[in-house]
Protein backbone atom coordinates (compact mmCIF):
# COMPACT_ATOMS: atom_id res chain seq x y z
CA UNK A 1 0.00 0.00 0.00
CA UNK A 2 1.54 3.55 -0.88
CA UNK A 3 2.01 6.24 1.61
CA UNK A 4 -0.41 8.12 0.10
CA UNK A 5 -3.39 5.28 0.06
CA UNK A 6 -2.46 4.79 3.68
CA UNK A 7 -2.62 8.88 4.67
CA UNK A 8 -5.80 8.53 2.59
CA UNK A 9 -6.97 5.55 4.60
CA UNK A 10 -6.21 7.88 7.93
CA UNK A 11 -7.87 11.10 7.17
CA UNK A 12 -11.60 9.37 6.58
CA UNK A 13 -11.04 7.22 9.97
CA UNK A 14 -10.58 10.51 11.40
CA UNK A 15 -13.33 12.44 9.39
CA UNK A 16 -16.42 11.22 11.97
CA UNK A 17 -14.01 12.24 14.78
CA UNK A 18 -13.06 15.60 13.45
CA UNK A 19 -16.96 16.44 12.66
CA UNK A 20 -18.07 15.54 15.77
CA UNK A 21 -15.74 17.69 17.86
CA UNK A 22 -15.83 20.48 15.56
CA UNK A 23 -19.88 20.84 15.37
CA UNK A 24 -20.92 23.92 17.75
CA UNK A 25 -24.54 22.90 17.57
CA UNK A 26 -24.06 19.21 18.40
CA UNK A 27 -27.07 17.83 19.99
CA UNK A 28 -28.93 21.17 20.40
CA UNK A 29 -31.08 20.86 17.54
CA UNK A 30 -34.60 19.98 16.21
CA UNK A 31 -36.06 19.21 13.09
CA UNK A 32 -34.66 18.81 9.13
CA UNK A 33 -31.61 20.92 8.56
CA UNK A 34 -32.84 21.56 4.76
CA UNK A 35 -35.85 22.78 6.21
CA UNK A 36 -36.53 26.22 4.62
CA UNK A 37 -36.30 28.09 7.58
CA UNK A 38 -34.10 28.51 10.25
CA UNK A 39 -34.86 29.57 13.47
CA UNK A 40 -31.95 30.31 16.10
CA UNK A 41 -33.42 30.02 19.60
CA UNK A 42 -31.22 32.48 21.83
CA UNK A 43 -31.97 31.96 25.80
CA UNK A 44 -30.74 32.29 29.34
CA UNK A 45 -31.85 29.57 31.82
CA UNK A 46 -32.07 32.46 34.31
CA UNK A 47 -34.94 34.28 32.61
CA UNK A 48 -38.27 34.08 33.22
CA UNK A 49 -39.64 34.91 30.03
CA UNK A 50 -37.43 32.29 28.50
CA UNK A 51 -38.66 29.48 30.91
CA UNK A 52 -42.35 30.75 29.81
CA UNK A 53 -41.38 30.46 26.11
CA UNK A 54 -39.77 26.91 26.87
CA UNK A 55 -42.40 25.74 28.90
CA UNK A 56 -45.51 27.19 27.38
CA UNK A 57 -44.78 28.40 23.42
CA UNK A 58 -41.83 26.29 22.13
CA UNK A 59 -44.09 23.19 22.26
CA UNK A 60 -46.48 24.68 19.41
CA UNK A 61 -43.70 26.15 17.64
CA UNK A 62 -42.16 22.78 17.40
CA UNK A 63 -44.89 20.61 16.69
CA UNK A 64 -46.11 23.65 13.72
CA UNK A 65 -42.82 24.18 12.13
CA UNK A 66 -40.10 21.94 13.19
CA UNK A 67 -42.05 18.44 13.36
CA UNK A 68 -43.40 19.81 10.02
CA UNK A 69 -40.08 20.33 8.43
CA UNK A 70 -41.05 23.92 7.87
CA UNK A 71 -38.53 25.42 10.14
CA UNK A 72 -34.98 23.71 11.74
CA UNK A 73 -34.24 24.74 15.42
CA UNK A 74 -31.11 25.63 17.07
CA UNK A 75 -30.67 26.64 20.57
CA UNK A 76 -28.10 28.86 21.55
CA UNK A 77 -26.84 30.18 24.45
CA UNK A 78 -27.09 33.78 25.44
CA UNK A 79 -26.48 34.08 29.27
CA UNK A 80 -26.91 37.95 30.25
CA UNK A 81 -24.19 39.08 32.14
CA UNK A 82 -25.56 40.83 35.34
CA UNK A 83 -25.81 40.10 38.61
CA UNK A 84 -29.04 38.50 39.14
CA UNK A 85 -27.93 35.83 36.28
CA UNK A 86 -24.46 35.29 37.75
CA UNK A 87 -25.29 30.58 37.42
CA UNK A 88 -26.33 31.82 33.98
CA UNK A 89 -23.03 30.70 32.65
CA UNK A 90 -22.68 27.81 34.59
CA UNK A 91 -25.94 26.48 33.58
CA UNK A 92 -25.32 27.04 29.82
CA UNK A 93 -22.01 25.38 29.56
CA UNK A 94 -23.69 22.04 31.43
CA UNK A 95 -26.63 22.21 28.94
CA UNK A 96 -24.09 22.45 26.24
CA UNK A 97 -22.18 19.28 28.11
CA UNK A 98 -25.17 17.24 28.20
CA UNK A 99 -25.68 18.07 24.27
CA UNK A 100 -22.67 16.34 23.50
CA UNK A 101 -24.16 13.08 24.86
CA UNK A 102 -27.47 13.79 23.68
CA UNK A 103 -29.12 15.30 26.75
CA UNK A 104 -29.48 18.83 26.17
CA UNK A 105 -33.42 18.54 26.06
CA UNK A 106 -33.57 16.85 29.39
CA UNK A 107 -31.58 19.03 31.28
CA UNK A 108 -32.41 22.28 29.68
CA UNK A 109 -36.04 21.45 30.68
CA UNK A 110 -34.78 20.33 34.40
CA UNK A 111 -32.94 23.89 34.39
CA UNK A 112 -36.24 25.72 33.11
CA UNK A 113 -38.11 23.85 35.45
CA UNK A 114 -36.54 24.59 38.71
CA UNK A 115 -35.13 28.10 37.66
CA UNK A 116 -36.71 29.78 40.81
CA UNK A 117 -34.39 27.06 43.22
CA UNK A 118 -30.85 27.30 41.38
CA UNK A 119 -30.55 30.74 39.89
CA UNK A 120 -30.73 31.31 43.73
CA UNK A 121 -28.92 28.83 45.91
CA UNK A 122 -26.62 28.44 43.19
CA UNK A 123 -27.13 24.38 43.17
CA UNK A 124 -27.00 24.20 39.04
CA UNK A 125 -25.17 21.03 39.05
CA UNK A 126 -27.63 19.21 42.00
CA UNK A 127 -30.56 20.26 38.94
CA UNK A 128 -29.03 18.89 35.91
CA UNK A 129 -27.42 15.58 37.95
CA UNK A 130 -31.30 14.49 39.58
CA UNK A 131 -31.94 13.66 35.19
CA UNK A 132 -28.97 11.99 34.59
CA UNK A 133 -27.33 8.29 35.10
CA UNK A 134 -24.20 8.46 37.96
CA UNK A 135 -22.33 7.55 34.26
CA UNK A 136 -23.43 10.23 32.50
CA UNK A 137 -22.94 12.65 35.68
CA UNK A 138 -19.22 11.74 35.05
CA UNK A 139 -19.13 12.95 31.35
CA UNK A 140 -21.09 15.87 31.69
CA UNK A 141 -18.86 17.08 34.59
CA UNK A 142 -15.79 16.56 32.79
CA UNK A 143 -17.22 17.97 29.31
CA UNK A 144 -18.40 21.07 31.15
CA UNK A 145 -14.89 22.01 32.02
CA UNK A 146 -13.95 21.53 28.25
CA UNK A 147 -12.50 24.62 26.78
CA UNK A 148 -14.38 23.42 23.88
CA UNK A 149 -17.41 22.85 25.54
CA UNK A 150 -16.53 26.90 27.29
CA UNK A 151 -15.81 27.98 23.71
CA UNK A 152 -19.00 26.75 21.79
CA UNK A 153 -21.15 28.95 24.64
CA UNK A 154 -19.06 31.98 24.19
CA UNK A 155 -19.74 31.76 20.39
CA UNK A 156 -23.13 31.51 21.00
CA UNK A 157 -22.67 35.05 22.73
CA UNK A 158 -20.71 36.21 20.06
CA UNK A 159 -23.22 35.39 17.80
CA UNK A 160 -25.99 37.06 19.57
CA UNK A 161 -23.82 40.16 20.37
CA UNK A 162 -22.85 40.65 16.63
CA UNK A 163 -26.37 40.32 15.43
CA UNK A 164 -27.35 43.04 17.97
CA UNK A 165 -29.80 40.99 20.41
CA UNK A 166 -30.94 42.70 23.36
CA UNK A 167 -32.69 40.93 24.84
CA UNK A 168 -34.00 37.44 25.69
CA UNK A 169 -35.27 35.10 24.76
CA UNK A 170 -35.00 35.97 20.49
CA UNK A 171 -35.66 33.94 18.20
CA UNK A 172 -33.44 34.66 14.98
CA UNK A 173 -35.51 33.48 11.79
CA UNK A 174 -33.76 33.26 8.67
CA UNK A 175 -35.58 33.03 5.59
CA UNK A 176 -34.18 32.90 1.76
CA UNK A 177 -30.89 34.53 3.24
CA UNK A 178 -32.44 37.29 5.44
CA UNK A 179 -32.72 37.19 9.02
CA UNK A 180 -35.30 38.82 11.24
CA UNK A 181 -35.16 38.63 15.06
CA UNK A 182 -38.45 38.21 17.02
CA UNK A 183 -38.49 38.43 20.70
CA UNK A 184 -42.43 39.23 21.36
CA UNK A 185 -44.05 35.78 22.22
CA UNK A 186 -47.67 36.85 24.32
CA UNK A 187 -49.43 36.55 21.50
CA UNK A 188 -48.78 33.09 19.88
CA UNK A 189 -50.81 33.55 16.88
CA UNK A 190 -49.10 36.71 15.72
CA UNK A 191 -46.14 35.32 15.35
CA UNK A 192 -47.75 32.23 13.27
CA UNK A 193 -49.25 35.14 11.41
CA UNK A 194 -45.83 36.48 10.57
CA UNK A 195 -44.34 32.92 10.14
CA UNK A 196 -47.17 31.27 7.56
CA UNK A 197 -47.03 35.02 5.67
CA UNK A 198 -43.17 34.78 5.30
CA UNK A 199 -43.58 31.14 4.18
CA UNK A 200 -45.73 32.07 1.25
CA UNK A 201 -43.54 34.65 -0.17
Amino acid sequence: MTDMKILALSLAALLPCLAAGTDPDQGRTMGNPTAPMLFELYSDFTCPACKNLHENVLPAIVVDYVNTGKAYLVFREFPLNIPAHVYSRPAAALAVAAARIGKYQAVSDALFRSQQVWSVSGKVWETVAAVLTPEEQKKVQALAKDPAVLADVQRDVDRGTKAALNQTPTLMITYKLKQQPWAQFADYSLFRGYIDALLKK
